[in-house]
C-alpha cells in the first residue's frame, strides 16, 4: 500500500511487477456494505483468469468504515490492496477520475482492468473480457450494458441525445462510455488525463484518439442491493455538464502533442567523421 503523500506531491508511479499480468482497480466511496461480497467476487474472477493478478480498492474519502472492512480483509488476502485518496473535500470524495488516477499509478499489472465497487458491475465478465482482446488484438476491451439496464424511458432518450453529441463533437462510437467494466493495457491507463474531473466518461474515446484499439463486449449489469449511488447524478444535472465536458474534451484533443522520445546513444568511433562546422576549429 502506498503512503500518502503530502499536499501538493505526485505519488510514485508503480514499476510493473514480474508475476502481475492483471490489476483490478475499483474507486469506493462509503461502500462498506460492499466491500467483503466485491472482495470475494474479484479474487473469484482473478483466479478464473489464470493469471497472477491484484485488487485495489481506492477509499475515495469515505466516512464510513469501507476502508477498516478492506483492511480486515488483506491480510489473508496478499493480492488485496487499500489506496486512500488525500485531501479529499470533508465528508465526500474527489470523485471517480481522480480514484482511477490514484489507482493506476499504484497498479503493477501489464494490464489494468477497472469496475464500480457497488457491485453493479460483475466481476465475472473479466475472464471473457481478456479473451476477447487477445482475440482481436485490441488495446482496451469497453463493456456494454445498454441491453440489460431497465432505465427510465426519460433516462433512455438522455442517453441517445448524449451519444449524438459525443459522435458528433467527438467521433465517439462507443454505445455505453458509461460502462466502469473495462479492460486496458497499462500505458493506456497512464495516459489519460484523469486529474480532470469528469474524465473518467471519456476514456475510451481517449483511447481511441491516442490510437489504441478499442472493441466493446457485452457485460452484465446488476441492481445495487446495498449503500447508495455516489458517483451519479441526475439527467438535468448532467446534460449541460455532458455537453461542457464533450466541448473541453475536443479542445485537449486538439491540443495534445506527441511527448514519445528516445536517448540517443555516443556516436561510435568507427563511424564515418563528418566535415566539421564552420568555427570548430577556434573551439578545440
Amino acid at each position: 500500500m502506498h503512503a500518502a503523500t503530502p499536499s501538493g506531491e505526485n505519488p510514485v508511479i508503480a514499476a510493473p511487477g514480474p508475476a502481475i499480468e492483471l490489476s483490478v482497480v475499483a474507486p469506493a466511496h462509503n461502500e462498506e456494505a460492499n466491500v467483503e461480497a466485491l472482495v470475494e467476487q474479484v479474487g473469484a474472477a482473478l483466479r478464473a483468469t489464470g493469471a497472477a493478478g491484484e485488487f485495489i480498492i481506492v477509499d475515495d474519502g469515505s466516512t464510513d468504515g469501507t476502508r477498516a472492512r478492506v483492511g480486515a480483509l488483506m491480510p489473508d488476502r496478499p493480492w488485496l490492496r487499500c489506496v486512500a485518496m488525500t485531501n479529499t473535500p470533508r465528508g465526500s470524495g474527489n470523485g471517480q477520475s481522480a480514484a482511477f488516477h490514484a489507482g493506476f499509478r499504484a497498479a503493477r499489472g501489464r494490464l489494468i482492468a477497472v469496475l464500480d465497487a457497488d457491485l453493479q458491475n460483475d466481476p465475472a465478465d473479466l475472464p471473457a473480457m481478456l479473451e476477447l482482446m487477445a482475440r482481436e488484438g485490441a488495446d482496451m476491451v469497453q463493456g456494454d450494458r445498454s441491453h440489460a439496464r431497465k432505465d427510465s424511458v426519460v433516462r433512455r432518450w438522455g442517453s441517445v441525445v448524449g451519444r449524438k453529441f459525443r459522435l458528433w463533437l467527438l467521433g465517439d462510437r462507443i454505445r455505453d462510455t458509461g460502462c466502469s467494466l473495462r479492460v486496458m493495457r497499462r500505458e493506456i491507463a497512464l495516459a489519460l488525463p484523469l486529474e480532470f474531473k469528469g474524465m473518467h466518461r471519456f476514456i475510451p474515446v481517449t483511447a481511441a484518439s491516442l490510437g489504441y484499439k478499442v472493441v466493446e463486449m457485452r457485460v452484465s449489469h446488476r441492481a445495487r442491493v446495498a449503500g447508495e449511488t455516489k458517483y451519479g447524478m441526475g439527467i438535468t444535472k448532467r446534460a449541460i455538464p455532458g455537453l461542457i465536458d464533450c466541448l473541453a474534451v475536443r479542445w485537449m484533443r486538439k491540443r495534445r502533442r506527441a511527448v514519445s522520445s528516445v536517448e540517443v546513444g555516443v556516436v561510435s568511433a568507427a563511424a564515418p567523421e563528418r566535415a566539421a562546422p564552420r568555427g570548430a576549429e577556434a573551439l578545440r
